[in-house]
């Protein structure tokens, strides 16, 4: 529903032509290649894939398209991490529709779009403290798996993984693995 009536939002603009949906992060590389798109417009909660994983996959695959994430998840891990991915612009999704328009114009004139208050508290906040290796232990012991369980899973050594939960709990100031993932999905770092 949300996805439809940001479309027609879009078609009303006289120099904007909504040209494909999809539903699933997954299906956005084949429609974004058979409609010959100029601008995509992903939600970070997408089926499938995920619009960071999708937005990174577009700028791997159609270097020349521009993405956008328009979310409801205005956190500035999440902006950090769309940023990292090649989006073009972050917005949350309580603005008003006229500057969605607008950051789809300033997009394709090559300029950056990102809503100011967040960009503010993701300067104030600092960069993910989280590595790559420390965020998909977590994100995988997130489903209360054990450390055995997570060694298999990840092709890791039962005593690499507890290494890297141990991190990861300490930066995020948690005190167990259930709310190291709570407060890193809070702050957007997963």
């Amino acid at each position: 529903m949300v996805r439809e009536a940001l479309a027609a939002l879009l078609g009303l603009e006289d120099d904007i032509e909504v040209v494909a949906q999809v539903a699933r992060g997954d299906e956005v590389l084949d429609a974004a290649r058979a409609t010959a798109l100029d601008v995509a417009l992903l939600d970070i909660e997408m089926p499938g894939m995920t619009g960071l994983d999708a937005a990174a996959l577009l700028r791997r695959e159609l270097p020349g398209l521009k993405v956008v994430i328009l979310t409801t998840f205005g956190r500035p891990g999440y902006l950090r991490r769309a940023m990292e991915s090649g989006a073009d612009a972050f917005l949350v999704k309580d603005a008003p529709a006229s500057q969605l328009a607008d950051a789809v114009r300033r997009v394709l004139r090559g300029e950056r779009v990102i809503d100011p208050t967040l960009a503010a508290a993701a300067l104030a906040e600092g960069a993910n403290p989280l590595t790559d290796r420390e965020r998909a232990v977590l994100t995988a012991s997130a489903d209360g798996s054990t450390n055995a369980e997570l060694a298999r899973k990840l092709h890791l050594s039962h005593g690499t993984v507890r290494n890297y939960l141990s991190t990861a709990i300490q930066k995020t100031g948690a005190r167990n693995r259930a709310e190291a993932v709570r407060i890193a999905r809070d702050k957007g770092w997963l």
